[in-house]
C-alpha cells in the first residue's frame, strides 16, 4: 500500500495506513456518535410504508436509450447499449451486520431479486452495510453473470465470501468491460464495518462512459470541491445519481452526507443534464424523517432536470 500516492490525477488521500478526505473535514468519531445519540431525537416515521409498486425491468435496452430504475436506497439499475449495471445493491431487511438489530427497511425493494435481468457490473461505492450488503452480493454472485467493482482495499472481504470476479479501483483508475468503462472518482466520506477497520478501505464515486454518454454515481458523499474536479476532468454528465438523505443533525452529518440543498448545488456545478435522487426513502439512518429529504428536494429542485423516483419507478432518458 505504500505506493498509493495521489490517486493519479486527484489529491493525495492515503497516509500509508489509512485513507482520508484530502483538504476536507473528516468524519466524526466515536464520542461524537455518543453525543449525537444523547442530545438529539430522530423525526418520527412509520415503521413500514406499503406504497411500493414493484416493477419488472426488461432484459436489456438497445440503441441509444438510457433506462434508469430506482430499486431502493442507493440501488439503481442502469440499462443502456445492451449493458445492465447495478449500484450499491441491497435487498436485505436490515442495513446491519446482524439480522435482529440495526436500521430496518421502511419500504420494500421496487424490483424483486428474481425479476432482475442479467447484471454485467455491480458498482460498490464503499463498505458501509447499506451499500456493501453481503447477503445481496452473494445472491448476485450465485447468478454468475456479474463483475464486481469496489474501491481500493475493498476486494478482500468479497473474495473471502466467494463473491467475484472483483476488481479494485483507486481514485483516477478505470476498468473496461465490453460496452462501457468505469472510472473511480473522489467522494468525501469514510469507511468502516467494525471498530478497528475505520478508513482501511477507500470510498468513491464512479463515472460510467458508454454510448457516448457519461453517467455519474456519487455513492455517499459530503458536498465539496470534487464535483467541480469531476466536471473539469470528464465533462458534464448526461445523468448524475446524487444522495440526498441521512443529513441531520448537520453538525454531525455534514462531513459525510449532503442535504437536499447541497445536492441541488452539486447538480448545478456538475451541469448534469438530468439528476436523480438516491439514498433516501427506504432506511432511516439519521434524524431526518424517512420522506423529509424527498419533500425538501421537491420544494427547491428544478423538477424538469432533478428527478425523484419512487422505489420501482423508471425514467427513460434520450
Amino acid at each position: 500500500m505504500s505506493d498509493r500516492t495521489n490517486g493519479r490525477e486527484f489529491p493525495k488521500h492515503f497516509d500509508g495506513r489509512r485513507f482520508y478526505n484530502p483538504d476536507a473535514r473528516q468524519a466524526r468519531g466515536f464520542f461524537d456518535v455518543i453525543q449525537w445519540k444523547l442530545t438529539s431525537r430522530s423525526e418520527p416515521s412509520p415503521s413500514f410504508i406499503a406504497d411500493v409498486e414493484q416493477s419488472a425491468p426488461p432484459s436489456g435496452v438497445n440503441g441509444n436509450a438510457l433506462r434508469v430504475t430506482l430499486v431502493n436506497h442507493s440501488t439503481v439499475l442502469l440499462q443502456q447499449g445492451g449493458s445492465n449495471i447495478l449500484t450499491d445493491p441491497i435487498w436485505s431487511e436490515r442495513a446491519s451486520p446482524l439480522a435482529w438489530i440495526g436500521p430496518r427497511r421502511r419500504r420494500k425493494p421496487g424490483v424483486r431479486m428474481e425479476d432482475l435481468p442479467r447484471i454485467d457490473a455491480v458498482l460498490i461505492s464503499h463498505n458501509h452495510y447499506d451499500h456493501m450488503d453481503l447477503p445481496t452480493l452473494g445472491q448476485l454472485a450465485a447468478r454468475r453473470d456479474s463483475t464486481f467493482i469496489v474501491p481500493a482495499c475493498g476486494a478482500r472481504l468479497l473474495r473471502s465470501k466467494h463473491i467475484g470476479p472483483v476488481h479494485e479501483l483507486d481514485w483516477g483508475e478505470s476498468f473496461s468491460l465490453s460496452n462501457f468503462t468505469v472510472h473511480s472518482v473522489p467522494a468525501l466520506h469514510f469507511s468502516a464495518r467494525g471498530v478497528l477497520d475505520r478508513n482501511k478501505a477507500l470510498w468513491c464515486g464512479y463515472l460510467i462512459k458508454s454510448c457516448e454518454r457519461l453517467i455519474y454515481f456519487a455513492g455517499d458523499t459530503a458536498f465539496g470541491p470534487h464535483f467541480a474536479q469531476i466536471r473539469e476532468k470528464f465533462g458534464s454528465p448526461h445523468l448524475a445519481l446524487l444522495p440526498i438523505g441521512a443529513y441531520e443533525p448537520r453538525w454531525f452529518m455534514s462531513s459525510v452526507h449532503m442535504d437536499p440543498d447541497q445536492a441541488v448545488r452539486a447538480h448545478e456545478i456538475l451541469a448534469a443534464k438530468t439528476s436523480i435522487a438516491i439514498h433516501h426513502g427506504t432506511f432511516q439512518l439519521a434524524d431526518d424523517g424517512i420522506d423529509k429529504p424527498k419533500k425538501q428536494l421537491l420544494a427547491i429542485a428544478p423538477q424538469d432536470s432533478f428527478l425523484v423516483l419512487n422505489n420501482g419507478q423508471s425514467a427513460e432518458l434520450p
